[in-house]
């Protein structure tokens, strides 16, 4: 994998991967923040695994986010010292103890995001089911 990340002026930067696809990034506000991508990749690599988990189990999921929340250290460099994740899954008759270990794989063997970041950053993660009948 590689990347580039090119001025655009003022704080504002192109991100270019190999894939061919761009990110802006920014750091005055105009555009996402390092960190904000950072907290949503720990949110979207999750995820992807929480759903994937739960299909091969054969849940019938119909939705999925995650609600994150960070906190960061209050001098610089303004690491982030903790991370909750909340994800939000509904689906028909899903399986809580599905639902916990598709959470609990992801969060402790299958996302490089936050497994990176393990042992820095105090990372909790937390679900709740959402029947799609109701």
């Amino acid at each position: 994998m590689k990347a580039k990340v090119e001025w655009q002026g003022n704080l504002n930067f192109l991100g270019h991967s190999d894939s061919g696809r761009q990110l802006a990034l920014s750091g005055d506000g105009e555009h996402l923040s390092p960190m904000e991508v950072v907290l949503q990749a720990v949110g979207g690599c999750s995820s992807i695994d929480v759903v994937m988990i739960l299909q091969k189990a054969r849940q019938d999921v119909t939705d999925c986010y995650c609600e994150l929340e960070a906190e960061r250290a209050e001098t610089d460099p303004k690491v982030f010292t903790r991370i909750k994740a909340h994800y939000v899954i509904s689906g028909n008759n899903l399986s809580e103890k599905q639902v916990k270990r598709a959470c609990d794989l992801s969060m402790e063997k299958y996302c490089s995001v936050s497994l990176m970041l393990k042992g820095n950053v105090d990372i909790e993660h937390s679900f709740e089911i959402r029947d799609s009948a109701s």
